[in-house]
């Protein structure tokens, strides 16, 4: 697959994951913010957000796992993740 096929599966999948028959647990919505972060934004920043906001530091811990991880495979993940999810 070229760039340009992964980045169209890419933006088909993010529109999919918006559509699931059912609502991922937890953790699947962390992985899936992740890797999607990971393809469009490359790596975490250092700054985690602040105590007070346990969410955002949820999203930014499952986010900073996957730091080094090419924007290729993060896009392949996700498909991949969304695929399996939709059936």
């Amino acid at each position: 697959m070229d760039a340009a096929d992964l980045l169209a599966a890419f933006a088909a999948a993010a529109e999919r994951a918006t559509r699931l028959p059912r609502r991922p647990d937890p953790a699947t919505l962390l992985r899936l913010y992740a890797l999607y972060k990971q393809a469009r934004s490359g790596d975490a920043a250092d700054a985690a957000p602040s105590l007070l906001d346990p969410v955002g530091r949820a999203k930014h811990a499952a986010w900073a796992e996957l730091r080094g991880m090419s924007t290729d495979t993060a896009m392949r993940e996700y498909i991949a993740l969304v695929d399996r999810l939709a059936g």
